[in-house]
């Protein structure tokens, strides 16, 4: 192996840059060339690559996004179009590929991996709906910055004694509103994963209330059977209660990353090319404990990731 390749795809998340700087000098202390390939998979499609040295991913470590850019690309979703690519990443010199993204992303993986091409996986979404890892890049980031707005919003919402919505994404996976709702300190969660009817909602508020409370704050992750925009007009339908709803939307993914995410993407980016290095492949490196390890990338695509249902009852406990 002469020449690794990397490349970031699906939704951006906060640390991938510093996961593609841990990608590019550790393969260079291998004595491995590094390859770019922007825009993900479509760059694969298209033969977006070019050289990657140390002074290419300099400065990058506190910066959000990803310098790499990424795209969705349904022409990959295809066996022709995957054999295609595959054909694209040889022409281009790339002897193996590091893969950073989520779920699509880590299928992607697989895909090539199928085809025999030496690939290994990083899983990078704020969403952390990745099976295989109990924590993807990005998602401290993500919390941090819907905490901090709960936090804002709760010094308004007492002083009007109002109830506040807050809407984060997840449509598929409540991870960031239920752990947003436990750190926030919410009176209640919404998530796709538990159907919650409008009037539980209603009846929390008013229990909050009566025990003297001058504000309600109700997490809605974006996927819920009820959406925040729909919730809120159900409450002041229902009740007297004033809300005021605000939908975080894709404030969550940007940012400077976090000491943990950039700690977390360093070792997954190390461990990435170490992989490749020593004969590894078809696998996605995922933090287990507090170990650095690796997991087919057959287990993480086939597997879904299920939220901790013990958060939903911490969440109406603690808001007593």
């Amino acid at each position: 192996m002469n020449c690794i390749g990397v490349l970031t795809s699906g939704g951006d998340a906060p640390g991938m840059n510093p996961c593609v700087r841990a990608v590019v000098r550790t393969a260079m202390t291998h004595h491995l060339h590094v390859k770019a390939v922007r825009h993900g998979f479509d760059g694969v499609m298209h033969c977006y690559f070019e050289d990657m040295h140390a002074r290419d991913v300099g400065g990058i470590i506190q910066r959000g996004g990803t310098i790499l850019q990424t795209a969705r690309c349904k022409e990959f979703y295809t066996l022709e179009g995957q054999k295609e690519g595959l054909k694209n990443l040889k022409h281009g010199g790339m002897d193996a590929l590091v893969v950073i993204g989520g779920d699509g992303t880590m299928q992607g993986a697989m895909a090539l991996h199928k085809l025999g091409y030496p690939v290994i996986g990083v899983p990078a979404s704020i969403d952390n709906d990745i099976w295989g890892t109990s924590m993807a890049i990005g998602v401290d980031t993500a919390m941090n910055t819907i905490v901090e707005a709960i936090d804002k919003l709760r010094d308004t919402a007492s002083s009007h004694k109002r109830a506040f919505l807050v809407e984060t994404m997840g449509r598929f996976c409540g991870y960031l509103a239920l752990m947003g709702g436990v750190i926030g300190g919410a009176e209640i969660v919404l998530i796709p994963e538990v159907d919650t009817h409008p009037d539980e909602v209603v009846e929390c508020i008013a229990e909050g209330y009566a025990r003297g409370k001058t504000h309600a704050i109700i997490v809605v992750a974006e996927g819920a059977k009820y959406n925040a925009v729909a919730l809120s007009k159900y409450i002041e339908e229902k009740s007297n209660f004033q809300t005021r709803v605000t939908i975080l939307g894709h404030i969550q993914r940007g940012g400077s990353p976090t000491a943990f995410d950039r700690l977390l993407a360093a070792r997954m980016g190390v461990k990435a090319v170490q992989a490749l290095v020593s004969g590894d492949s078809g696998k996605m490196v995922g933090l287990h404990g507090r170990d650095i390890a690796l997991v087919p990338l057959e287990d993480v695509t086939s597997k879904q990731r299920e939220v901790n249902m013990e958060y939903v009852e911490m969440v109406r406990m603690l808001a007593k």
